[in-house]
């Protein structure tokens, strides 16, 4: 007999929903819901088919990825727990019908509604139609289900950025979430690309605003259905578990990381004073098990829609100008195979010196490479990256040049409320011995690893490289230096005197 903490009993024969299983925090959600919750009965994830690929082959797939490691070699039993379902948030019904909506609907108890579309820089329609309709049609799916406990919505911390203080709670918004789904149907994608701008402000983006949205048509519905909001912060790689340094995409700060570390990224825009918001994956996971647990321990359902800012404590925040020396000294120890050049970027708050640099450091570089490239019969690729680069800086210097000020009293009480046998399962300690840099250094060569595969064995012949790259950027900023002042000086009659 398995001896089983609070939270597991409250997951024992459970069945759980999730939406967005396959991104990068659904990845992690799935697998600790069947190494932690093991005794659950049943998990069951709708996926699409993508890349010519059935649903069931990505699932294969998904579970030969490093992370489900430990599963395999301890509990390789739980993965048959599994049942997927082709389906798709942007369908009716979530794409379900016959057998699989009727044994959705009859057998689920909590529901984790995670699939969203991330893109920042993505038009109004797209951003509508997965993050507000998408979060329409799971609810009208979940309205079906007759065992319902909880249903947990995954929100952004960063929904609210008109606020100067973010609470745990829904703000209201002029715009009616309904209103927008249906100028959505109606109105063609140019038009509404139009008025796009005026229809966000103060958002910076489709995203924040589509998810402040959502937020007040899940609000909307806990009267009658026991709906939860969870608000992450910028999510970056995992901690402890299932693999420390364990990321999948390069969004946030790893995209960030690489981009720097290789030398691609010369210059960002960041207020060094300003505190970095991030969560490591595995304590926002933890977190969004408990949620469903706590929600449904309480002898009195909460007057109004629980909200659960998902960030990291105040004491362990730095800011922003610690997280680039200490990345800057990481990266020595830690340096990517092959960079384009020796990583030290210009780290600003001065947008015209950063478009300066961003014109000789990036673009003239990439026009460059590509000439070459073009001359050689290559395939030319520079420039395209480049375009990526530039969108993702130019929408990442909102969250990088405001400051944030997050209160998240409902988040830490989780931790404080839990067992001690659920501390050791579900970790969310902000007290821990380690340091950020070690958070950091692990960040890094997960990065390595999971992103770029590189091999350790490697790291011998980076640091020689990035030496190399070090002595080559020194001669060319002294050879550029000197030709400036050298003509500067024949120009203005100086160098006669001499």
């Amino acid at each position: 007999m398995i001896d089983l903490s609070p939270v597991q009993e409250f997951y024992k024969d459970k069945t759980v929903f999730i939406t967005g299983a396959s991104g990068f925090m659904g990845k992690v959600l799935l697998e600790k819901l069947l190494y932690s919750c093991h005794s659950l009965k049943e998990v069951i994830i709708i996926c699409r088919p993508k890349r010519g690929k059935a649903p069931e082959s990505r699932l294969e797939e998904m579970f030969k990825l490093p992370i489900f490691q430990r599963i395999r070699d301890e509990r390789p039993e739980v993965l048959k727990k599994v049942t997927i379902y082709q389906g798709d948030v942007t369908y009716d019904l979530l794409g379900l019908s016959g057998d699989s909506l009727k044994h959705v609907v009859e057998n689920t108890n909590i529901v984790f509604h995670m699939a969203a579309t991330l893109k920042l820089e993505g038009n109004l329609r797209d951003a509508i139609d997965m993050n507000l309709q998408g979060t329409q049609r799971a609810l009208n799916v979940a309205k079906q289900m007759k065992q319902l406990e909880a249903f947990v919505h995954l929100s952004t911390a960063f929904c609210n950025c008109d606020q100067e203080v973010m609470y745990e709670k829904v703000y209201e918004f002029p715009h009616k979430p309904e209103d927008l789904m249906r100028l959505a149907e109606w109105m063609d994608v140019k038009t509404l690309d139009a008025i796009t701008p005026d229809l966000l402000k103060p958002h910076p983006n489709t995203y924040t605003y589509s998810k402040r949205l959502a937020e007040i048509l899940v609000r909307d519905h806990y009267e009658t259905m026991p709906v939860i909001i969870a608000r992450p912060s910028i999510v970056s790689p995992a901690a402890y578990e299932p693999l420390g340094g364990w990321v999948d995409n390069l969004n946030g700060p790893t995209g960030l990381m690489i981009g720097c570390g290789k030398g691609v990224i010369r210059s960002v825009l960041v207020n060094q004073e300003n505190k970095a918001e991030v969560i490591p994956v595995d304590y926002a996971i933890n977190g969004l098990i408990v949620i469903p647990y706590e929600f449904n321990k309480q002898a009195k359902r909460p007057l109004n829609v629980p909200v659960y800012n998902i960030t990291n404590a105040e004491h362990r925040k730095m800011t922003m100008g610690t997280v680039v020396e200490m990345s800057k000294r990481i990266n020595k120890q830690v340096p990517f195979n092959a960079g384009l050049w020796y990583p030290d970027p210009c780290v600003t708050t001065n947008k015209a010196y950063h478009k300066f640099n961003v014109a000789m450091f990036h673009w003239l570089p990439a026009y460059f490479l590509d000439f070459l490239l073009l001359i050689l019969g290559q395939k030319r690729f520079m420039l395209r990256v480049q375009e990526k680069i530039s969108t993702g800086l130019d929408v990442l210097q909102f969250f990088t040049l405001n400051a944030w000020s997050f209160r998240s009293d409902n988040y830490a009480s989780l931790w404080d409320k839990l067992s001690e046998q659920d501390k050791q399962i579900f970790n969310m300690n902000m007290t821990v011995k380690e340091t950020e840099e070690e958070y950091m250094f692990i960040s890094a060569l997960g990065a390595r690893r999971f992103i770029l595969k590189e091999k350790d064995e490697d790291l011998v012949k980076a640091r020689l490289h990035m030496n190399i790259q070090r002595v080559v950027d020194i001669v060319c900023k002294t050879l550029i230096v000197g030709a400036f002042f050298y003509y500067l000086m024949k120009w203005t009659g100086v160098l006669a005197m001499f």
